[in-house]
């Protein structure tokens, strides 16, 4: 939450308050006017040391080089935070100091000595009041209780400045909106010095015990003289100027000066209503500050935007200026308030920020359709009524049937006010056909037995061996020997295919010398298959042995004769359910005879 509730006057107004020491450093609360302007440094505060906390040696050879000091004490609980206003051309640094003595300074508790390479029109502690939340130049919010005693240094870095304003923020100012800063810093019979709106009533009371005569005069910049006939205790003020007041007493006298300083009350334009397309997410409000300001000085006027009417009016909450929208009617009430005191604004206008519709695409991009269906149906079955569609085949209806394969194009657009919101979706229908195994690669290495399905096409297909659950990927690793069967499933519906394999785990070669290493050859996982034959041939076609489980391994020799080392094949068969005889697909049925 965002509290802006106190400025501090900023003006060009020629008897300013400025003290380029922290001696004489000038003491502000809730009313006080601090004008523009800084010229040198005084004396060096800092005693010829190189830095304090951020702030370093700048062209002068001092800490300081045009410097401004202010003192002022808390009197609330809370947060306190404050904006200090400058040309976005300019390069201003500031420091704040938790004491009540000069000579004791310590380190800073907040402090900016960045350069203002952005253009910012602010620095300071808390949240920049324009809403930007990239501004390098502000310093986290200070807890304060009653009490406590600052010093605030602002020093103007580029040598070049046009002045400054400060104002306060933070939720001390709305728990105690009259008396968070404490004006007995300042002891004066006629107060503290007055920040006032134009036309604004502003009456100054002299009102002393004992008093034989009041003379009241005027210091405009070339000293003070006497108002002609103002010799009462109350004097009405209508114009900016530093007044003094001497009580004649038959004791003493009393002399008395306060500053009374008016800012220009600012005026709301009339801002027209917003229409906005939803795909424009974010927009910057502050583009809508020409409309605001009209004719007026946009260096003398701040303007916020805010949800609520109440926020306006009190400063409260101002939106970020890079606003995220939403769809429908959002009212958006304007504050324009004086730089010189936020108390001088106007809250009057309002607009409407209207935003269409978000246009997405909640139906398939790609659809599929089976080779044995004439057409598919494709684009948004769920249309809304706000919206209008229009396809690149010509057709203006939310959904469309097609039959030949490719990408349709879908324009769907709303209105809002005068502006037409458009969106372009692409649609692809892909022709799907059945699934079709061609071949399965079985590697049965005993140790790791893998599957490896192919299939005619590069469908959007799932794979299943046996009654496991299907994945995306077609290999099965781990696979144990015996019968499967595995399947392809097309998830768009076009059909399965499926394949009975066999994996058998076998010997790569054997050697059969006699010397009781690998003198058989074998093929494990016979006994899962129902009558199964297992034939022995050489390269060129002639059986040499007949395996089945009552016979289940090969010692190389063909009728006594022991067969020369070379390569074998084998060919195996079983019966299926039905007491069919089929061979075994998809086997690597190669194996070596090594003497």
């Amino acid at each position: 939450m965002r509290f802006i509730i106190l400025f501090f006057l900023f003006s060009n107004f020629t008897i300013a308050q400025i003290s380029p020491d922290c001696s004489t450093a000038i003491p502000i609360c809730n009313n006080t006017p601090v004008n523009s302007g800084t010229n040198s440094f005084g004396v060096d505060d800092f005693a010829g040391v190189s830095e304090s906390g951020c702030l370093e040696r700048t062209a002068s050879g001092s800490i300081e080089s045009n410097s401004a000091w202010y003192r002022f004490r808390t009197s609330a609980t809370g947060q306190l935070g404050f904006n200090i206003s400058t040309a976005t051309d300019e390069d201003w640094d500031f420091a704040l100091y938790k004491t009540d003595d000069c000579s004791n300074l310590g380190d800073p508790l907040r402090c900016n000595f960045l350069d203002n390479g952005d253009q910012n029109s602010f620095l300071g502690v808390g949240e920049d009041p324009t809403g930007a939340t990239d501004n390098i130049q502000y310093e986290d919010w200070l807890s304060v209780m009653p009490g406590e005693e600052y010093y605030l240094l602002i020093n103007n870095f580029s040598n070049v400045n046009s002045g400054f304003s400060i104002q306060f923020s933070g939720d001390i100012f709305v728990t105690n909106p009259y008396d968070a800063l404490d004006c007995t810093i300042i002891s004066n019979l006629l107060g503290p010095p007055i920040a006032a709106c134009e036309s604004d009533f502003v009456q100054l009371d002299a009102t002393s015990t004992g008093a034989l005569s009041y003379e009241w005069y005027r210091d405009d910049g070339s000293g003070y003289t006497q108002i002609v006939g103002a010799t009462t205790a109350i004097l009405n003020v209508l114009d900016s100027s530093n007044y003094r007041v001497v009580v004649t007493r038959a004791a003493d006298n009393i002399i008395s000066d306060v500053q009374v300083s008016f800012s220009a009350r600012p005026v709301a334009n009339t801002v027209g209503d917003k229409f906005f397309c939803f795909d424009e997410a974010v927009f910057d409000l502050s583009t809508f500050d020409v409309e605001v300001l009209g004719s007026q000085n946009p260096d003398d006027f701040l303007i916020t935007y805010h949800a609520t009417f109440s926020d306006a009016v009190t400063g409260f909450n101002a939106l970020e200026n890079n606003h995220v929208k939403s769809a429908g009617t959002e009212t958006v009430y304007i504050r324009i308030s004086s730089l010189a005191n936020p108390n001088c604004y106007d809250a009057s206008q309002d607009f409407q920020l209207i935003v269409s519709e978000e246009i997405v695409q909640d139906f398939p991009a790609t659809v599929y359709l089976c080779e044995a269906i004439s057409s598919a149906s494709i684009g948004d079955d769920t249309p809304n009524s706000n919206f209008t569609y229009l396809w690149s085949t010509g057709e203006s209806t939310a959904t469309i049937n097609v039959a030949a394969a490719g990408i349709y194009e879908l324009t769907v657009s709303t209105t809002v006010g005068t502006l037409t919101c458009t969106e372009v979706f692409d649609v692809t229908l892909v022709i799907s056909k059945s699934p079709n195994i061609t071949t399965v690669v079985v590697d049965d290495l005993q140790a790791n037995n893998t599957v490896l399905v192919h299939t005619e096409l590069d469908g959007n297909y799932e794979y299943q061996i046996d009654e496991e659950p299907f994945q995306m990927s077609s290999q099965f690793t781990n696979v144990l020997p015996g019968m499967h069967t595995v399947t392809v499933n097309d998830l768009e519906g076009c059909g399965t295919d499926s394949e009975t394999i066999i994996v058998v785990g076998f010997k790569r070669f054997f050697s059969p010398n006699g010397d009781g290493i690998n003198d058989e050859w074998s093929v494990e996982g016979l006994e899962t298959l129902d009558s199964p034959v297992l034939l022995i041939f050489d390269r060129y076609g002639k059986l040499l042995q007949q395996l089945d489980l009552a016979q289940t391994a090969w010692d190389g020799l063909y009728k006594g004769i022991q067969m020369p080392a070379s390569d074998y094949w084998f060919q195996l068969s079983y019966l299926e359910t039905d007491g069919s005889r089929v061979v075994a697909k998809y086997i690597n049925n190669h194996f070596s005879l090594k003497r």
